[in-house]
């Protein structure tokens, strides 16, 4: 077992990650009957895209001895109606003001459109991932 969510009442959860005992909440978001007051489902999934690309990008950089720490990915989730989903995810990922060579560049970008969570969403959704060099 991954996790187990339990429903508190007033569209809010509480998600455990068995292996570590981490707790966070979720809340519906105000455009759906909610309070808004803490991440919502769809926001957690824009959320970990974000961190995914952020993830493999820091596994592939340790790899080649290269130094991202410091990167942000700044993530806006879209919405749709009818039915009610995300369309797109806008990632701009902000790179710390380091001086990377081409090669180094191209190793990032590449492990930043390929990490699991984008091979796992629906073709549907669109992903916009920009990244920012100093």
């Amino acid at each position: 077992m991954t996790s187990k969510v339990i429903y508190k009442g007033n569209l809010r959860t509480e998600a455990t990650h068995i292996k570590s005992g981490t707790v966070f909440v979720t809340d519906a978001p105000t455009d759906n009957h909610g309070k808004g007051e803490s991440f919502s489902p769809t926001d957690m999934v824009a959320t970990a895209l974000g961190s995914c690309i952020l993830t493999i990008m820091g596994i592939k950089a340790k790899a080649s001895d290269i130094d991202i720490e410091g990167a942000e990915v700044h993530v806006t989730k879209v919405m749709a109606s009818d039915p009610r989903r995300i369309s797109s995810i806008i990632a701009e990922i902000k790179m710390p003001n380091n001086s990377y060579t081409d090669k180094e560049k191209k190793i990032l970008e590449g492990a930043a459109r390929h990490c699991p969570v984008a091979n796992s969403l629906s073709t549907d959704l669109k992903e916009e991932i920009t990244i920012i060099w100093p």
